[in-house]
């Protein structure tokens, strides 16, 4: 994407890591559809500033998972690890 700075792709850098869910917060934040759509739109942001219009089928695909959790029609999948048997 032409005209952007360094200093604003290291925003939006910032602002998904801050937004991402860590692990250790998973469990507690995975239900929240509110930070579940902010994480979403925060990496659609940077790979549009990272990617351009190279990236537009992957941003399109983040914002209508935002829209999603954001109308309660997406759900948290379940943690994968929960119900595995080790063996």
């Amino acid at each position: 994407m032409q005209g952007l700075s360094e200093d604003q792709v290291r925003l939006a850098e910032t602002l998904q890591r801050h937004l991402a869910i860590k692990e250790r917060d998973w469990h507690r934040l995975k239900s929240d559809r509110h930070r579940r759509a902010a994480e979403q739109l925060s990496a659609a942001l940077l790979l549009l500033l990272r990617n351009g219009a190279q990236a537009d089928g992957d941003v399109v695909a983040l914002l209508e998972s935002a829209q999603r959790w954001i109308q309660r029609e997406q759900r948290d999948p379940g943690c994968p690890d929960h119900g595995r048997r080790s063996s």
